[in-house]
Parts: structure tokens; C-alpha cells; sequence
């Protein structure tokens, strides 16, 4: 585990794979730290020939993190560590790899910094700048559930835990059973590399600052779009719209799937990754 200086921020970083490897980097969604890569994922890709990097978004993780609402960061930021992390590892370019806000980030990224990105793979996001008739966003069930973060005790650790655990229970879809016992493993992994697990939800507010209208109909990167069928935070509609919008790109969905990779699917999604990766 490594810390980059980019800015005014320090990012936690890990590698997986040769240093000398074409370049993968993984940007997750909102409020997730890494961890929300699995290492499988990871060590599957380094094994297809890559070197990977996944990395802590601010305020989570070993990042750099404010207090709970004290964010004053845009997306254009978060942007901009991408950017920077790449440019760190003397790789020149890489190919980006984001999940759902981590979609949005890279979008903006191969907008802004388009020699920095090789190429765009795009899991469970919306397009950036979206010109059409509205989409269909987060499930009311979500937002419930999200309701009880005003009177949760952080300092109670079972009960962040049961509460990050019934995050992942509703992203998960149908083709999979849940894994309650990995769920919760995980949820206590994100705890135990925060100093304050509630800053991750600045996240919920974060925004571009610019005009990005109908941005990602500009992106000239190859692009795939991974999204589950019954992705329950941005359906799949969102990804539909995304791959329709970008010249050339590839749509994948996922049968039963939500907002989520499964353990099972990881073959497959590295795969992907990785097809697209060698032909960008």
C-alpha cells in the first residue's frame, strides 16, 4: 500500500501485476473506498497482463478525509486525482476502469485529460451531461434505508456494520445469491481502514462545476459498458443511454445482476476488461 501526493490531497494506492504492464486503473463509486474492487478481480487481471491500480477516493479509506459535510471538492476534482495518479506512475496513459460515480469521474477524465485515458470501461454509471428525457435513478428502498444514517452510532461497530451490510444486500440482484458472511467481511474491512466512515458520504453531494451538457457524446476513448440488469442505484436504462450516446462503444449487460460485482462474475468482467484494454 502506497500514498501519492496529488495536489493538496494524498491518495492511498495499491498494485497488483508487473510494474512494466500496461496500465489499469479502477475508480470506484461513491462512498466506497478500494475495497469495493475485490482482489480477485485484481490478481485476475494482473494474471491477463496488466498491471492494476486501485485506489481510495477522498474521504474514504486511507485517503485524505474532512469531517461529515465539511467537502468542498467537485467531481473535476476527484477528476483530477485520477488524472494525477495516472501521470504518477510514469505510464503516460492508462485504462480506466470506473464504477458508477467512478464512471462519471472517468468521463470527465477522458474529456479533460484525454492523453492520459487509453481507453473507458464503464460499470453500473450514467452518462455525464445527460440531454434526454429524465432516467431512472436510485430505488425508493435506497433511500430508506439511507434514512437511518441520522441516527446511526458510528462508534457501535456491529451496528455500521449491519447497516453497510444492508447497503450491499440491496444492490444485489437476483442471478446470485447474497453473501451475508463476505458482505459483512467487507463492511468490517472498510471499517477498520477509516479514521471516519461518515465522511464517505460528502460523496452524496459532490458535482461538477462546469457545463458538461451531452459531454459524453464527445468521448472519443473505446468504451464499454458493463451494467446490471437489475441495477437498483442507475438502472439499466442509465447504461443503455451511456453506450447509445458514445460513438462505437460496446454494451454488456449483465443478466440478473445489480449494483454490484459478484464474486462468481469475475472471470467474466475481467475478461472484459481486459479484451477491451488489449484492443484500445
Amino acid at each position: 500500500m502506497d500514498r501519492l501526493v496529488i495536489g493538496d490531497v494524498e491518495i492511498a494506492v495499491e498494485s497488483f501485476g508487473a510494474p512494466d504492464a500496461p496500465l489499469i486503473v479502477l475508480a470506484m463509486g461513491a462512498t466506497y473506498s478500494m475495497l469495493g474492487w475485490p482482489a480477485p478481480l485484481c490478481e485476475a487481471l494482473a494474471a491477463r497482463g496488466f498491471r492494476v491500480i486501485r485506489y481510495d477516493h477522498r474521504d474514504t479509506g486511507l485517503s485524505t478525509t474532512v469531517a461529515p459535510g465539511a467537502a468542498t471538492y467537485t467531481v473535476e476534482d476527484l477528476a483530477a486525482d485520477l488524472v494525477g495518479l495516472i501521470a504518477a506512475q510514469g505510464a503516460g496513459r492508462a485504462h480506466v476502469v470506473g464504477m458508477s460515480l467512478g464512471g462519471y469521474i472517468g468521463q470527465v477524465a477522458a474529456l479533460s485529460a484525454p492523453e492520459r485515458i487509453a481507453s473507458l470501461t464503464l460499470i453500473g454509471a450514467e452518462p455525464l451531461g445527460w440531454d434526454g428525457p429524465p432516467l431512472p435513478h436510485i430505488a425508493p428502498v435506497f433511500l430508506e434505508h439511507f434514512e437511518t444514517l441520522a441516527d446511526l452510532d458510528w462508534s457501535d461497530r456491529e451496528a455500521a456494520i449491519a447497516f453497510l451490510t444492508g447497503v450491499a444486500r440491496l444492490c444485489a440482484g437476483s442471478a446470485i445469491p447474497f453473501d451475508a458472511a463476505a458482505a459483512r467481511a467487507e463492511a468490517a474491512a472498510v471499517l477498520t481502514r477509516t479514521s471516519s466512515p461518515l465522511s464517505a458520504f460528502n460523496h452524496a453531494t459532490v458535482a461538477t462545476q462546469g457545463d458538461w451538457t451531452a459531454a459524453f457524446r464527445r468521448i472519443a476513448q473505446p468504451v464499454l459498458v458493463l451494467h446490471g440488469e437489475e441495477d437498483p442505484i442507475l438502472p439499466l436504462a442509465n447504461g443503455q443511454a451511456l453506450a447509445a450516446g458514445i460513438p462505437g462503444a460496446d454494451l454488456r449487460i449483465l443478466p440478473g445482476v445489480g449494483h454490484e460485482l459478484p464474486a462468481v462474475l469475475i472471470p467474466t468482467i475481467a475478461d472484459a476488461i481486459a479484451g477491451l484494454a488489449a484492443r484500445a
